[in-house]
């Protein structure tokens, strides 16, 4: 039998991941600390869409509740989910899946 993490169950596939990393901002360099990997936030962003659960309930294993809900509004505001939504529409498009 194999044992599943529940938590992991919404997370994002190799195969999404592999589709969304290449769209995404690369970190900032600039000191301090290192900034979240963005797999772990989004997968944090996927947990509060799925279960409806307030930003301070997030599991601990995506991170601080700031980092993640702080992210989702950056990217909300700047119009990065926007971006995204076409770029994969676009390649979907091309690859003859999008209908």
């Amino acid at each position: 039998m194999v044992t599943r993490n529940p938590i992991s169950r919404g997370n994002l596939t190799p195969q999404q991941w592999q589709q969304l990393q290449a769209l995404l901002p690369k970190p900032s360099v600039q000191g301090g600390r290192p900034a979240k990997d963005h797999r772990t936030v989004i997968n944090g962003i996927l947990w509060i869409l799925r279960t409806g659960a307030p930003w301070r309930d997030l599991p601990d294993c995506y991170g601080a509740w700031e980092t993640v809900s702080g992210r989702f509004y950056a990217w909300r505001k700047s119009g990065r989910w926007q971006q995204i939504l076409a770029r994969l529409q676009q390649r979907s498009d091309a690859a003859g899946e999008f209908d």
